[in-house]
């Protein structure tokens, strides 16, 4: 049976590669990288299955592209630039250039992939955003949490937690990536994340602690609003600390046939620990709770899939808890935990490494 490197974004200076056995349902780690403060994104390269990409969240943005061997047990810087602004929360990766977010600037930084080894350098270019909400204390200015590519048009999606929209840029004649609409979402509800699914798009809002349904034609096309949910069954009176984090969709295959959308919570007061929501949506403009999963961790942000058809779930508590691999099972609408590890400091984010025997 195959063991599983995975790799820990943090609020601390390190990312940390665990193993997942899963013959043996173990999780340990293997080695830490010190990489600079708070490397709390990463996402990997399309081709190259060693190459990934972070960005330290401090005042001067940097993003970097790091190289892993040995099973991720070896880690070491390729390159760093700036993210052109501050406090980048979150990167994204395409075939021959690299998306930042920018949280505290209010920017998003595209960043050309500069060689065959992965590496980053300049010249990239931002786009600055521009807006703000009725949350004084969080939307006094916009606040990209998210850059993502619609894996089937050729649009880019920022959620801004600060403006209450999700923008969507197009390429102009230049080649650059330039603002060509929005979908809008409740004032006051900080969209945080997107996913899509089956021609919809489904944004987290972590102020207001819900999930909503769009249907969503390639522009021109104005999207069509479906249905909001809260993200759990029974959410504490507002105004309250619990905030919306991560929103997937794995897509359906042989094994997991029925599509769920899966979600998580932060700071519920419960000493079960935060919640994981798994809703069904496989009906046209559905949304419907299934099962909630008590995790025992605190502050769960990231959350992702990993292993054949998407089998595993991890998860961490930035707060306490530490780590857990999930399995999916009755089809996907539950979640078993078969293997964790404690002695992880503030784990905020996931990657996983290819497969070895």
């Amino acid at each position: 049976m195959p063991k599983y490197p995975i790799l820990v974004a943090s609020y601390t200076n390190d990312i940390v590669t665990l193993e997942f056995d899963s013959e043996s349902a173990t999780l340990k780690q293997t080695s830490s990288t010190t990489v600079g403060h708070h490397p709390s994104w990463i996402e990997g390269h399309l081709t190259l299955p060693n190459v990934v990409y972070t960005g330290l969240e401090q005042s001067d943005g940097k993003i970097l592209a790091l190289k892993f061997e040995d099973n991720g047990k070896k880690g070491e810087i390729v390159s760093e630039i700036s993210s052109i602004g501050r406090d980048p929360c979150s990167v994204h990766v395409d075939k021959d250039q690299v998306f930042a977010a920018n949280y505290s600037s209010g920017t998003i930084a595209v960043l050309p992939i500069q060689s065959e080894a992965g590496s980053l350098s300049d010249p990239g270019y931002s786009l600055q955003l521009a807006g703000t909400g009725p949350d004084k204390s969080r939307q006094e200015g916009s606040h990209p949490h998210q850059v993502i590519l619609h894996p089937t048009f050729q649009e880019l999606f920022v959620p801004d937690l600060g403006a209450d929209v999700v923008r969507r840029y197009k390429k102009d004649a230049s080649g650059k990536w330039a603002f060509s609409g929005h979908v809008g979402v409740e004032l006051g509800g900080g969209p945080r994340h997107v996913a899509f699914y089956d021609g919809d798009l489904f944004t987290i809002l972590e102020l207001s602690s819900k999930v909503v349904r769009h249907k969503l034609p390639p522009l021109p096309e104005p999207p069509k609003f479906l249905v909001s949910k809260p993200t759990m069954s029974n959410p504490p009176p507002t105004p309250n600390e619990m905030l919306g984090a991560e929103i997937l969709i794995p897509p359906p295959n042989a094994t997991f046939s029925t599509p769920y959308l899966y979600l998580s919570n932060r700071n519920d007061p419960s000493p079960e620990g935060d919640i994981i929501s798994i809703f069904s949506i496989q009906q046209p403009g559905s949304l419907d709770l299934v099962t909630e999963v008590r995790t025992g961790l605190k502050h769960v942000r990231g959350i992702m899939f990993g292993g054949p058809d998407d089998r595993y779930l991890i998860a961490g508590g930035t707060r306490g808890g530490g780590v857990k691999v999930y399995e999916r099972v009755d089809g996907g609408k539950n979640l078993k935990v078969i293997a964790e590890y404690s002695d992880v400091e503030a784990p905020t984010g996931f990657w996983w490494l290819p497969a070895h025997l």
